[in-house]
C-alpha cells in the first residue's frame, strides 16, 4: 500500500493537540542497550524513540526473542496522567491485552484527513479508560478520553503511553509495537513516525 506525499504533507498544516501535556523539561531515553527501571523511575517524565533498536528489552514470550525495533513513541508520565485526542476522531477499537510485557488496556482512534485515514493506538491505559468509552464514540480534538494505567494494569511496565500510528486499518485494538529486522522494511511503510502528529519531541 502506497500513500501520496500530498496526503502526508496535509498533516504538516494541522494544529494537533498534544496527546500528553509534557512539561518543558523531560528526558529522551536511549534504550539501545536495554531498559532500566531505575532510570525511568528517576526521570518521571520522558520520551522513548521511534524506530529504535531495543535489544534485551522485550523478554516476554510473545516477542520470540526476535522483535525489538520500536514502532511507536513512548511517553513516560505519572500514573493516571490524562490522555487527549490529537484530533477529531472515532473510537475504532478497544481491548485489554492483559499479559506481562503487553499493552494492557488499549484504545485505537480513527482520524480522517481528506483521503488519508490514520489509526492511532494508545497503549498502557488504565482499565477504567476502556470501560468509559464505546466503540463508535466520537471524540473531539483536545478531549481527554483516557488515563495512563498503573504497573499492574499495563503489562508490568512503569506508567507510560505507547502511541503508534498506522496507515492501514489494524482490524483490532492491536498493532505490533516492536518488529523484527526481517519485518522492518514493510513496517516502516505502514507505521509512520508519530512525530508527524506529536511534533518533534526529540532530534
Amino acid at each position: 500500500m502506497r500513500f501520496h506525499f500530498k496526503s502526508i504533507q496535509t498533516l504538516a498544516d494541522i494544529d494537533f493537540h498534544p496527546v500528553i501535556k509534557l512539561p518543558q523539561q523531560y528526558t529522551v531515553f536511549d534504550f539501545t542497550n536495554g531498559y532500566r527501571d531505575e532510570e525511568v523511575q528517576q526521570a518521571a517524565w520522558g520520551v522513548g524513540r521511534y524506530n529504535e533498536r531495543r535489544k534485551n528489552m522485550y523478554t516476554a514470550p510473545q516477542y520470540e526473542n526476535r522483535r525489538f525495533i520500536h514502532m511507536g513513541i513512548d511517553i513516560w508520565t505519572p500514573v493516571h496522567e490524562p490522555v487527549f485526542a490529537v484530533w477529531d476522531g472515532v473510537v475504532q477499537y478497544k481491548a485489554d491485552h492483559n499479559q506481562p510485557g503487553n499493552y494492557g488496556p488499549v484504545i485505537v482512534l480513527k482520524h480522517i484527513f481528506d483521503d488519508l485515514h490514520l489509526y492511532a493506538l494508545h497503549g498502557h491505559l488504565s482499565r477504567s479508560s476502556i470501560k468509559d468509552v464505546e466503540i463508535g464514540e466520537q471524540v473531539k480534538r483536545g478531549q481527554m478520553f483516557a488515563r495512563i494505567g498503573n504497573f499492574e494494569e499495563n503489562g508490568n511496565w512503569e506508567p507510560h503511553l505507547h502511541y503508534q500510528l498506522s496507515y492501514r486499518d489494524p482490524g483490532e485494538a492491536d498493532m505490533p509495537g516492536v518488529v523484527s529486522e526481517d519485518d522492518l522494511h514493510e513496517a516502516l511503510k505502514i507505521y509512520p513516525d508519530p512525530r508527524i502528529v506529536l511534533g518533534y519531541l526529540y532530534e
